[in-house]
């Protein structure tokens, strides 16, 4: 039989410091923009109206934080997790400059550590991931990690080496769009009439919507970003998983979470950094999802008096409201509604 078709690396493929230039850079268009709108329901007035983006200053409307992550993110998955278990979580996460309709986007990783577990059969892959536009600028850099499957669980372990990862982005690192300007800030064409001094440490928002995922959608977001992870598209393969079905991909499930906190958070306009995450459990087509945040810090930015930031951790439940805002039990272990547990940074602009 041919071996031209690429299988995807296993974990024993992988060697610490190895550098992967990822294939098929891509152009982003309005179409993209408008498709994700349509599979996400997002509403944030940054990335929906040219007008609203220039009165901030900025060239146009720029593509959602969120899309840009996805695209990057799918650039990598043929090399780093086509034969992936699980993807474990995010760290470090950090928004670089806009991008724009007509961009082109490429990606490149390097693997920062190796793990074998104790059963032998997988191990844990850690890579940063850099995504640049076409004149080599980052418009994203963030760090994963993935549980990934050996193709022979005889092959010898490496040596174990675990990165050290910080738990936030500091506020100094923030990336701020160049020309951003927020003193002119339309919050009642925004939606949304609370400013950053308008939130306190310790606060907890329901953002009260919910969304069901659709089989489709799903697939078709997943398709969007060019993410070929077999757990998405292959019911065949999927019968004999210990779940008997496809699994949504996560960052499909961030998105929708992202776009139920604009009730609550309509100001929170751009997304600086992700400082950690993970998928809690899997989430299914015909899954319901609530969303609901915690306020953890709020940051002043040096020089601005314009805009400062919010750290947000938001917690996504399937098939369980969030009036009662559904965390962790006496036990320490997740309510069994939770998928998602997602810490990041938000721009905001501050009150006049």
């Amino acid at each position: 039989m041919s071996d031209k078709a690429f299988q995807g690396n296993f974990f024993e493929d992988f060697t610490l410091g190895q550098d992967i230039r990822h294939a098929t850079p891509r152009t982003v268009t309005e179409g993209d923009v408008a498709l994700y709108m349509a599979l996400t329901g997002s509403r944030f007035a940054l990335n929906s109206s040219a007008d609203f983006a220039v009165s901030l200053g900025l060239d146009e409307a720029p593509l959602d934080d969120l899309l840009v992550f996805h695209v990057v993110f799918g650039k990598s998955v043929p090399d780093i997790s086509l034969n992936a278990v699980a993807n474990l979580g995010y760290a470090e996460c950090r928004f670089g400059i806009p991008v724009y309709p007509g961009d082109t986007l490429t990606a490149y990783s390097q693997v920062i550590g190796l793990k074998q577990t104790s059963a032998g059969n997988t191990g844990i892959v850690y890579v940063q991931t850099t995504g640049v536009n076409q004149l080599g600028e980052p418009v994203l850099d963030f760090k994963r990690w993935v549980l990934v499957n050996k193709r022979d669980p005889d092959s010898p372990a490496p040596q174990t080496q675990v990165p050290e990862l910080a738990d936030a982005v500091a506020a100094e690192d923030l990336v701020l769009p160049e020309g951003l300007d927020c003193s002119g800030y339309d919050a009642e064409l925004a939606g949304s009439s609370h400013f950053w001094e308008d939130y306190a440490v310790g606060e907890r928002i329901d953002h009260g919507d919910a969304m069901t995922l659709e089989e489709a959608e799903h697939q078709m977001a997943t398709r969007l970003y060019q993410n070929t992870a077999r757990v998405h598209f292959d019911q065949l393969a999927a019968n004999s998983n210990r779940f008997g079905r496809r699994i949504v991909y996560g960052g499909h499930v961030i998105s929708l979470a992202r776009a139920l906190s604009f009730n609550g958070l309509g100001n929170a306009f751009r997304i600086a950094a992700i400082n950690g995450g993970r998928h809690v459990s899997p989430t299914f087509a015909g899954h319901t999802l609530f969303a609901w945040s915690d306020v953890l810090q709020k940051m002043e930015l040096p020089g601005r008096e314009d805009l400062a930031a919010l750290r947000l951790r938001t917690l996504a439940t399937k098939d369980r409201p969030c009036a009662d805002f559904p965390d962790k039990g006496e036990d320490g272990k997740p309510d069994p509604a939770v998928v998602l547990d997602l810490d990041y940074t938000v721009l905001m602009p501050r009150r006049g």
